[in-house]
Order: structure tokens, then sequence, then C-alpha cells
């Protein structure tokens, strides 16, 4: 008898182990479709309706299985691919995906397009085709490939030369290098305007209400002008935190809305905070006396004893002046006794 319980044991944990160690041959009635590429494999094979039917632990042993079977059929059909090995012969290796065949969805939606600028309409408009240009030229001066734009450029910046050329028909008295500063900081100011143009168009285009016209040609008011140049501060990504002001520009809260940025207590924080804050509410809702701000009412009766002064202090100087200028008004005193 206990012969034939070792013998037991023995079929039983050889059957365990053959379990463990599955054959890597999975045997399908239907062929599996493959999409390496993306490392998927389609079943087309039917399950038995019989076994999924409710839950148990029956269907979760079937499922199982199912899926181990065709990891099994995916990981064997990557093996038959080419294969290297990657940094040297040391290296893992590393298998070849072909190109994928099925197109996944995206999991966000592709980018809005860029609406275009003034200048690339009117270019559209007029047919216009944008040339390639190298960004290295050839400087005569310098006797040296230089850049096309930018620091060190070809040719210098004219406003920085130590000799400028007087225009025909200029007024010979007149200094050309502050012409030249003037004009480059005329042409700096309007490209900078043409950029607050384009970046308030694009706001106005992405969202939903329409926004007041700009004139194109240039005529804005001090508001509207104003109201651009908040639209490209916080158009970036840290909200304009880190972006220059103008000269005589306010100081703005970073916001994209132009009022105070709104604060959201977490959702998953300090339970006892929170639940005497929500009992706290609870009691001044039902408390019939009215909720005292004793800062708020010391600031205010603070406020209203500073007025009354005030006006007391003012009622005073008024009728010290006024006294004042009736002693004034009496000069015939003062004559008789200077005349005395």
């Amino acid at each position: 008898m206990a012969a034939v319980r070792v013998e037991a044991v023995l079929a039983a944990a050889e059957e365990q182990e053959a379990e463990k160690r599955r054959s890597i041959t999975v045997e399908k009635e239907l062929e599996l479709e493959y999409d390496l590429g993306n490392l998927l494999a389609v079943d087309r094979n039917p399950p038995p309706a019989a076994a999924l039917r409710g839950a148990g632990p029956r269907r979760e042993a079937l499922l199982r299985a199912l899926a181990r079977d065709n990891t099994q059929l995916l990981v064997s059909r990557l093996w038959e691919l080419p294969a290297e090995r990657a940094g040297g012969a040391g290296g893992p290796l590393v298998a070849q995906l072909p190109q994928p065949a099925f197109r996944l969805p995206r999991e966000k939606p592709p980018p809005k397009p860029r609406p275009p600028t003034r200048w690339e309409q009117f270019a559209r408009l007029k047919g216009i085709r944008r040339k390639k240009k190298t960004s290295l030229v050839w400087d005569e001066q310098a006797k040296e490939w230089r850049r096309r734009w930018g620091y060190r450029r070809a040719g210098g910046d004219p406003s920085r030369a130590w000799l400028a050329e007087v225009p025909a028909g200029a007024d010979p008295e007149e200094d050309q290098f502050a012409r030249l500063r003037r004009e480059k900081r005329e042409r700096v100011a309007r490209n900078e305007l043409n950029r607050l143009r384009n970046l308030a168009r694009a706001h106005r285009a992405g969202s939903a209400v329409p926004a007041a016209p700009l004139h194109p040609t240039g005529h804005q008011d001090r508001d509207e002008l104003r109201r651009v140049a908040r639209v490209a501060r916080v158009s970036t990504a840290s909200l304009g935190r880190f972006q220059p002001r103008l000269p005589k520009e306010p100081a703005e809260p970073p916001s994209r809305s132009g009022g105070k940025k709104r604060r959201f207590e977490p959702l998953l924080g300090n339970l006892a905070a929170e639940r005497s804050r929500q009992l706290e509410l609870l009691r001044d809702m039902g408390s019939k006396k009215p909720v005292l701000d004793i800062t708020r009412a010391v600031n205010k009766q603070l406020r209203q004893e500073e007025a009354e002064a005030a006006a007391a202090n003012k009622g005073k100087k008024q009728s010290k002046r006024g006294k004042r200028g009736r002693r004034q008004q009496r000069p015939g005193r003062s004559g008789k006794k200077s005349g005395g």
C-alpha cells in the first residue's frame, strides 16, 4: 500500500513538472494572422462556447491556456526572423522586425495646422515661392565666409560702422549714426508688432469665442495693443513668466484669461483636514448667528476712523484759511499804524 502511494506521488509530481514545461508546438485548426512589425497575432479559431459561459476557475484557466498558446506561436515566429548581436559578440540578441501591416489608431488627435501669417497669405495670393538661401555668404571686407543674418553677419551692422555715407538730398548736419540706430529700432519694433499680430490672429482662430477684429492697416488703439501684447505674452509654455517686459508695461499675473489663476485642492490628501473643513462649513450654515470676520471688521473700523479724522482736519484747515483771509482784507488799521 505504501509503494502505491509513493508511485502516485511521483506520478503527480511528473504531471506537474510536465504541465510547467509544456511543449513549444501548438496545434491550431486555422493558422494565425501575424503582424510582426506590431508584435500582433490574430486568432480566428472560435473558442469553445460551453467553457466560456459564466464566471469561474474553469473559464479563467481556459483563457490563460489560450493566451499562452497564442503567445508561444508569436514567439516561435519571432525566432524565425533574422537576428544579430547588438554591441558586439557579448551583446543581446536583437531581431529585425519587418514593416507593420496594420495601422494602429493614434492615442491623441493629430495637431491642428498653424494658421498662416499675413505674409504667407499674401505670398500664396500673389504666387510668390520661397527660395532657399544659403546661410553663409562671402564677406568682401573680412575676406571670409560669414552668416547671412544675425551676429557677425556679412557686411556688419551699418549702425556700428565707423563710417556712414550721407545720402543724396539729406541734411549734411544730421547725425547719420543716430539715424541708422533710429531706423534699426523702428525695424525691430515693426517686426515685433507683426509677430504680436500673428500670435493674436492664431489665438483668435484657435479660440471658440471670436475676438474683436484688428485693423489690417495697423491703426489699433491702446486697448487693442494691450490685449494683443497680453495674448502674445501668455502664449508661451511658462505663461509669460520669463518673457522680457516692454517699457512702461504694467506687471500682470501670468494667466491666459487675464484673471487670477484658480487653485484646486488635491483629490487625495489629508482626509482629517477635509472632514474638519466640511463640518465647519455645515456648522456655519446651520447656526443662526452670522459669521463675523474679525480682521475685516477691524480694518473697516480703522478706515472709517481715518476717513472721519481726515474730514475733520480738512474742515479745520478751511476755517483757518478763512480767518487768515479776513485778517488780510482789513488794510485800514495796518495803514493807520504805518502812517502814525
